[in-house]
């Protein structure tokens, strides 16, 4: 049952109480994000399907990634199958894809309804050299195809921002992955500071941003919780939801995989601190046996398509199929 809290001399449920002061304009408070993560999950979800109806409509945010460059990477996130710590299956390894490649995939996604195109390269950061390559490929797509462009080209600077705007770029991904209390435990090798100087770099440089995390990093609650209060703090208005994936040859091969409710949970809190982002379900969301519509209708409204960086993903066609019978029109 759902726990009471008296105002005013009348009980109301949690659930409810806090769903009226998301419509009032009001933020959550950590302390009141904590209680609602002990609320029965039907009551939850269905409280934040509504707050993401009323705040977002029914539309749809649809992304895609292309692995622009693969592998050797010199950070240790944990979690991750391209880092040159941990021996992993990912033997592939390439530079930045050239700009034929690039174009190519983007024609292939534009023709497929999808938003936006998103180049995510391995690696602490670009160099100088490898961000000139990249605008002129981003310029190229731009020309051809119209498709946006976001780019997750790692720690970069204000100036080689925006070069990247200037090139036609529009977005800018980086994730602070989890909590900054349970990050060191994560990855030694970069900051969180690190992280936000980055997404505010980009912002400065006038482009939008996106940032999230993964789920089952060995993190509690709070953690996430603490996550997502911090993306609000910064202003981020989409963000990625991953499931790990544990990848064999890391240090989270073992790891216990998330079920499904327990993600719908998150991104129903989610919701409740962001209520009018795009939560967007990405990574390991082929690991739950409804490809996330359950998800769907517990707060999320966006998605990452189409294969991820190291993992097989699931169809542009699937989902478009999966959120339009969900009631969703998605953006094009």
């Amino acid at each position: 049952m759902c726990k009471k809290l008296t105002l005013e001399g009348s009980k109301m449920c949690i659930t409810k109480e806090f769903e009226q002061k998301v419509y009032a304009g009001r933020c959550v408070a950590r302390d009141e994000a904590l209680l609602l993560a002990e609320e029965p999950l039907e009551e939850l979800t269905a409280a934040a399907n509504r707050i993401r109806e009323t705040m977002c409509g029914n539309r749809f945010d649809m992304c895609t990634i292309i692995n622009g460059k693969c592998g050797r990477c010199s950070e240790d996130c944990k979690y991750c199958a391209q880092s040159v710590h941990y021996h992993t299956n990912c033997q592939q390894a390439y530079p930045l894809l050239a700009t034929e490649v690039l174009l190519e995939g983007a024609r292939r996604n534009q023709e497929q309804g999808v938003l936006r195109y998103s180049i995510v390269t391995s690696g602490r950061r670009l160099s100088d050299e490898e961000v000139e390559q990249a605008c002129g490929s981003i310029r190229e797509i731009r020309r051809q195809t119209g498709i946006d462009v976001c780019v997750s080209f790692g720690l970069l600077a204000e100036e080689q921002f925006r070069k990247l705007k200037d090139a036609g770029a529009s977005r800018v991904h980086c994730n602070l992955e989890t909590s900054r209390a349970y990050f060191p435990k994560v990855c030694t090798t970069h900051t969180y500071d690190e992280k936000i100087e980055t997404l505010r770099a980009a912002m400065s440089a006038g482009l939008s941003v996106c940032s999230g995390g993964i789920m089952g990093l060995g993190e509690t609650m709070e953690d996430r919780i603490d996550m997502a209060l911090t993306l609000r703090d910064l202003g981020v208005k989409s963000v990625p939801v991953n499931m790990l994936n544990p990848i064999e040859g890391t240090p989270y091969e073992n790891n216990r995989i998330l079920t499904n409710d327990e993600l719908c949970r998150i991104v129903a809190l989610f919701r409740f601190i962001i209520p009018d982002g795009d939560i967007r379900l990405a990574g390991g969301r082929g690991l739950v046996g409804d490809k996330g519509a359950k998800c769907f209708e517990s707060g999320a409204n966006a998605a990452i398509s189409g294969d991820m960086l190291t993992t097989a993903g699931i169809t542009v066609a699937t989902d478009h199929a999966l959120v339009r019978g969900l009631g969703y029109e998605v953006r094009k």
